[in-house]
């Protein structure tokens, strides 16, 4: 299935969820926030947060700093 990934397209192959996203990109869930569709999303949400072909999905790293 074919995605929209920080404006690139991309293969969400086996990801079903936005949840299953995050591991298949090996990414630690407490440094990002992600968009679905133009929706910020809680992180509790993620894994009931499905996938369909065509999506737009946003990963903002989060940094901090001064």
């Amino acid at each position: 299935m074919m995605i929209s990934l920080n404006g690139e397209k991309a293969d969400a192959r086996d990801a079903e969820t936005i949840a299953d996203l995050v591991e298949r990109f090996q990414l630690a869930p407490q440094t990002i926030l992600i968009e679905h569709n133009g929706l910020a999303l809680h992180r509790h949400e993620w894994p009931q947060r499905p996938l369909t072909e065509g999506d737009q999905v946003e990963f903002i790293r989060v940094v901090s700093g001064g």
